[in-house]
């Protein structure tokens, strides 16, 4: 008889029904009270009970999803990488809380277009190591270890919250040191005559920009941004000047896409007060005088026509023409701070006082703004036994 075709069987877990087509049927109970059918029939009890031990299985680590939400779960894994990126980006919130900064999320849209593009048009799920592994290669051969580094470092962010918000089983990036690639390039900062060269070279209305940079050690951001109600100028009864303080609470970025973009520096330890050796002050109110306007709000180092910032782009035309006339082609402009590190430490500063008045975070990367001097000789003499 028909209906004797149509069999239940009793399991451990779920029911499977045998239906008059031959075809096997699984279902069971789920967590929200719901009966639920396999996607598909089986050909053999063996698929069914496999099936049904999985579903188990999902159930007991706390992973199982009713069909409705692995069906939407699905639809977002077939997401790109650029479609999940952008998402990404709207909700990231660094480590106080704050939304991405338009600067930075300016920064990764040029890294997905740019040395991620070979992977941006790809479904998540489809972003294997082996995958990673290949685009990183085919990178590094093009001789762009920077590039690559923070690439992959995005890319490393990116896939471990997909794998957190479970539309992947597990980030893809697996390379140890991947975003840590050496480019072989060290900064090194100038010596005391290649800085007095350069200071004399370059082009007067930015010397006291050098000086900020080597001697206060602030980022071009954080100088570019300084106004006049920012430093703080104390002196004695004869109208002499005993010590200046620059207040740095701001940075200022540019952005192709945005134009300039003020905010707070890097991190909390980027706010910090300054005060300034004695011999740059002279040059520091001779700015003042000369090339800042009168009030609280005018900026130390405007654009030429005062409008608004100093690009980097317009300051390096005139800080090349410097450096070259001291032989230092290769110093970027962020070498003046390691000059400030260095020298600072010099002066017999704790690891943490040089820390402060950099503005760093932690004690590896003000380690990396500290430079042997050549004063071996000079410290081995020091050495000598007293007799």
């Amino acid at each position: 008889m028909a209906g004797q075709t149509k069999r239940k069987r009793r399991e451990t877990f779920g029911q499977i029904e045998k239906l008059p087509s031959g075809r096997i049927r699984a279902r069971y109970l789920g967590p929200d009270g719901e009966r639920h059918n396999a996607p598909a029939t089986f050909s053999t009890l063996t698929d069914a009970r496999a099936w049904l031990a999985r579903v188990q299985d999902q159930i007991a680590r706390g992973t199982w999803l009713s069909p409705a939400e692995a069906a939407a779960a699905d639809a977002e894994r077939q997401q790109t990488l650029q479609t999940y990126a952008e998402n990404w980006m709207r909700e990231r919130t660094n480590s106080r809380g704050e939304q991405l900064r338009p600067a930075t999320i300016h920064e990764y849209r040029r890294l997905l277009a740019g040395p991620l593009e070979p992977l941006a048009a790809r479904p998540l799920a489809t972003i294997t190591p082996a995958a990673v592994r290949t685009w990183r290669t085919d990178l590094l051969a093009t001789g762009r270890k920077t590039q690559t580094s923070r690439a992959y470092g995005l890319l490393n962010a990116i896939m471990g919250t997909a794998a957190t918000d479970r539309l992947i089983s597990e980030n893809p990036c697996t390379i140890k040191g991947g975003q840590s690639t050496n480019t072989g390039r060290k900064v090194l900062p100038p010596t005391d005559a290649e800085l007095d060269t350069i200071v004399d070279a370059i082009t007067p209305r930015f010397r006291a920009l050098v000086l900020l940079a080597a001697w206060g050690g602030l980022r071009y951001g954080e100088a570019t941004e300084l106004r006049r109600r920012d430093l703080t100028i104390t002196r004695d009864d004869a109208g002499e000047i005993t010590l200046i303080r620059v207040r740095v609470d701001r940075a200022v970025t540019h952005t192709t896409a945005g134009g300039f973009q003020v905010g707070p520096p890097k991190s909390e330890a980027g706010i910090r007060t300054i005060a300034l050796p004695p011999h740059i002050h002279a040059e520091i109110v001779g700015h003042l005088d000369e090339h800042t306007g009168r009030f609280p709000e005018s900026l130390l180092f405007p654009a030429f026509d005062g409008s608004s910032h100093l690009a980097q782009s317009t300051f390096t035309k005139h800080w090349y023409p410097a450096r070259r006339a001291a032989g230092r082609e290769d110093m970027p402009f962020h070498a003046l701070r390691h000059y400030a590190g260095t020298r600072y430490a010099q002066t017999g500063a704790s690891l943490r006082e040089t820390m402060t008045r950099l503005g760093h975070s932690s004690t590896a990367a003000a380690m990396r703004y500290q430079h042997a001097t050549g004063r071996d000789d000079e410290l081995a003499a020091r050495m000598a036994r007293r007799v």
